[in-house]
């Protein structure tokens, strides 16, 4: 089985755990993520594979992370996360990519990501749920962080965080790439 269609079954699998395990029909879980019930349909169903935005969506609507809808060993104690189980979530001709690290729940999903970006490019994100938290620490480059469209530089050796809860983004505007690791905190369902 290929790392993606083992990625598409845990999908599924874990969607539609936590979808039951909130109580939630379909057309609920559409309702709070934006997401079409006929997506959600495909996706429980092991048919297509979401983009992240969409994912992130339905995390989001289930107040849990990425992680743990895409995880299929969820578990143990400790869970140490080989370089190579690493999960790629996007990437681009440039050579730009997000990598999900590791994830954790604490009061709630608790992520580690590791990001790199090539000379003008960088990645928008809609606002997450209430009182999530971002942690980012450039460790190369120099971060163009927009929050709720006003811009924050953060140099190497620099770190920043703040309340996820508007639209935001990360953007390499230098001549060099950017490497940065993010941490974040997400709210328990209420």
């Amino acid at each position: 089985m290929s790392d993606l269609d083992q990625l598409t079954r845990s999908l599924a699998r874990n969607l539609r755990y936590w979808r039951g395990e909130r109580g939630y029909t379909l057309d609920a879980l559409a309702a709070r993520s934006g997401v079409s019930r006929g997506m959600i349909i495909q996706i429980e169903q092991a048919r297509t594979n979401p983009s992240v935005g969409t994912t992130v969506k339905l995390a989001d609507a289930l107040g849990v992370s990425i992680t743990t809808l895409l995880d299929h060993e969820q578990e143990a104690e400790v869970r140490v996360v080989p370089a190579e189980q690493a999960v790629r979530m996007w990437s681009t001709e440039q050579g730009s990519w997000s990598r999900l690290l590791v994830s954790a729940w604490a009061r709630g999903p608790f992520e580690l990501w590791s990001l790199h970006f090539e000379p003008g490019e960088g990645s928008d994100s809609d606002a997450h749920l209430k009182d999530t938290v971002e942690l980012l620490h450039v460790t190369a480059g120099e971060l163009t962080l927009v929050v709720d469209g006003v811009e924050h530089r953060v140099p190497a050796g620099g770190s920043v965080t703040f309340e996820a809860n508007a639209p935001h983004g990360y953007h390499n505007r230098g001549r060099e790439p950017l490497e940065l690791t993010m941490a974040v905190s997400i709210p328990p369902a209420g």
